[in-house]
């Protein structure tokens, strides 16, 4: 038997990414998981598709190290806190809720753009504040 192609197995291994990302999701929301591992698993989703990063992305190597480490590092502690079949649920129903349909992010998008908007603001601010004091 050959070896499945790279493109292939790569669309299959972020086919499974997605779907365990919406099922960690899915666990937040979950009443049987005890808060801990919601905080955490919240944490988990959170800083997946936060911004920001412990080391910045454009440190070569050690910025996209980061994300290779800690996200997977969360997603198994938090699959080892669940109490038994739990993650499997929602994986089960992460896969019937993505079939042929993106999940909406509305919320962290709006997020994402309020927070570079506030940076921009900022920016602005400090670029017309200090522009303003030369011409004095």
């Amino acid at each position: 038997m050959t070896p499945a192609p790279f493109r292939l197995r790569f669309r299959e291994t972020v086919r499974r990414i997605k779907r365990d990302g919406y099922a960690l999701f899915l666990v937040f929301g979950d009443p049987r998981v005890p808060w801990y591992v919601k905080a955490l698993a919240g944490f988990a989703v959170a800083y997946a598709f936060s911004p920001i990063d412990l080391i910045p992305d454009f440190i070569p190597v050690l910025g996209l190290l980061d994300d290779m480490v800690v996200i997977p590092l969360l997603v198994a502690i938090v699959i080892r806190l669940l109490p038994r079949g739990i993650m499997d649920e929602c994986r089960e129903r992460a896969e019937r809720e993505l079939i042929g349909k993106k999940p909406k992010v509305v919320v962290g998008a709006v997020f994402v753009v309020v927070v570079w908007c506030a940076i921009a603001a900022l920016a602005l601010r400090r670029v017309l504040s200090s522009a303003a004091g030369r011409v004095r």
